[in-house]
């Protein structure tokens, strides 16, 4: 049984950093792709971070990236998200997921539909 559960989310004025983790039982978060994704009010939820399997390589949304960094331990197995220079547009609710088919990076890496497990996020407030 698959389980992510996200914490580190919280409020935070603009400038500043908040660090995401996202623990996983289950299986071995090295073996997949993972990725951070966020849906803010009335908004689509979207991809902002993927790293594929063994960490080899990661991905970022364009309005990320430079300040945001995704990271994984291996042996505590638990994905981070280190998200830096804040701004209010990045106001959401934060999710982990794990693609439980692929190891490596198709192209759609930041797409909501390759994801097969989620957790069920952590709020992150920049004013």
């Amino acid at each position: 049984h698959v389980q992510l559960v996200e914490s580190g989310g919280g409020s935070v004025q603009a400038g500043g950093s908040l660090r995401l983790s996202c623990a996983a039982s289950g299986y071995t978060h090295s073996s997949y792709c993972m990725g951070w994704f966020r849906q803010a009010p009335g908004k689509e939820r979207e991809g902002g971070a993927a790293i594929e399997s063994g960490a080899s390589r990661t991905s970022y949304a364009d309005s990320v990236q430079g300040r945001l960094t995704i990271s994984q331990d291996k042996d505590k197995n638990i994905l981070y998200l280190q998200m830096n220079n804040l701004k209010p547009e990045d106001t959401a609710m934060y999710y982990c997921a794990v693609d439980h088919v692929h190891a490596r990076f198709t192209g759609d890496e930041l797409k909501d539909w390759q994801y097969s497990y989620w957790g069920h996020g952590t709020q992150v407030t920049v004013s």
